[in-house]
């Protein structure tokens, strides 16, 4: 194959990560395909080079889409010169379904597209199944049912499988974290996963540590909050500082704090599957702003938002949304949980099956050969 050129445009610390697997396998198959991207320092450490930076474009509801809006302007005119530039064979869009469907328009079909980690149509806003028919040459999913809702639809869809599968695992021993970080084995240790963008730390984490605090003072617990690298310590630092509690922050090893832990409190979002993928049982927790909210809410026509009840297409774990997050109504719900072995059971093997339902592993090694099958 003569050297091509592919441009990724992902918007969100998930997004890098996914694009990061599926850009190292495609390289890893050919290394004469050249790829740019919109995206941060996993693509940049997969040997991509990047256009663009996403630090500055991770929004969270309505509000913030239109304080962003300048630049979101300013990207797509910056991306169309670089079109004409590096005259890519293919954009592979992943997920930041808000920027992309609109870039694809904009795109006109003049490029072949591909769509890895659709938007969730199937949830909300299925206007724009017309949008993906009409400007994505193919979809890749993670999800089965997805897979089988496209092609109800009549859209060129590829089902691989979810590459959390190969990357959700832990780097260090139990043992030596626990010690690391000063932990009694004899205490519960319970993960607080606030999010990876700075709007969903600053509205749970808060709702979190609240929680933790009224668990503290019932059971002898210990508690990691599983730190995002997207995001500074400071914002953190702010909100910490006004709880007392038998705490620890730890920086970009997620899978390692899910690991000494007994239960976690978790935000609605890819954390979930990871939590689920590791086995351990846990509630979600997610909070935005009021406004965001009631404009989101009508949209949703599922009844669920944790992806693992989405998956299960029933209720595996406890979801606390928005004015159901009060730190007094997850507390009560997580220390019956935790009283209740039987119960950790179910949940632990509930989501040993929607593990299952995710595809085997080398999911991303199977995207980056129908990627390249698709440039041929």
């Amino acid at each position: 194959m003569a050297q091509k050129n592919i441009i990724i445009i992902c918007g969100e610390a998930s997004g890098d990560l996914n694009a990061a697997i599926i850009a190292k396998e495609i390289l890893k198959i050919n290394r004469d395909i050249k790829i740019y991207a919109v995206g941060g320092e996993l693509l940049r450490n997969a040997g991509v080079q990047i256009l663009y930076d996403i630090k500055e474009l991770s929004v969270m509801g309505l509000f913030d889409v239109l304080k962003k809006l300048p630049k979101f302007f300013a990207l797509k005119k910056f991306l169309l010169e670089k079109i004409k530039e590096t005259k890519p064979h293919a954009v592979i869009f992943v997920d930041f379904s808000g920027f992309n469907l609109r870039f694809a328009k904009e795109i006109n079909n003049t490029i072949p597209t591909i769509y890895y980690i659709s938007p969730q149509v199937w949830a909300s806003r299925q206007g724009r199944i017309k949008t993906l028919r009409k400007y994505i040459s193919k979809i890749i999913v993670l999800f089965r049912f997805e897979e089988e809702f496209y092609k109800r639809q009549g859209i060129d869809v590829d089902f691989t499988g979810h590459p959390l599968l190969d990357i959700v695992k832990p780097t260090m021993d139990k043992k030596e974290l626990l010690s690391g970080l000063k932990f009694l084995e004899s205490k519960t240790t319970i993960a607080l996963l606030p999010g990876s963008r700075k709007q969903e730390i600053i509205k749970i984490l808060p709702v979190m540590l609240k929680t933790a605090q009224i668990i503290g003072k019932r059971i002898d617990a210990q508690f990691v909050i599983a730190k995002s690298p997207n995001v500074g310590w400071d914002i953190y630092n702010r909100i910490i500082k006004k709880f007392s509690l038998d705490l620890k922050v730890v920086e970009g090893k997620t899978y390692d704090c899910l690991n000494i832990s007994a239960f976690a409190l978790v935000a609605s979002g890819t954390a979930t599957l990871e939590t689920a993928i590791m086995q351990k049982p846990f509630v979600i927790i997610y909070k935005m702003g009021l406004l965001n909210y009631l404009l989101y809410r009508p949209q949703v026509k599922i009844p669920y938002i944790g992806m693992v009840n989405i998956i299960a297409k029933r209720k595996v774990v406890p979801e606390f949304i928005q004015l159901k997050a009060s730190p007094k109504r997850i507390s009560a719900e997580v220390l019956r949980i935790l009283k209740n072995q039987s119960e950790l059971e179910e949940m632990k093997n509930n989501l040993g099956l929607v593990k299952s339902s995710l595809g085997e592993t080398g999911a991303g090694l199977r995207a980056a050969q129908i990627i390249i099958n698709f440039l041929k």
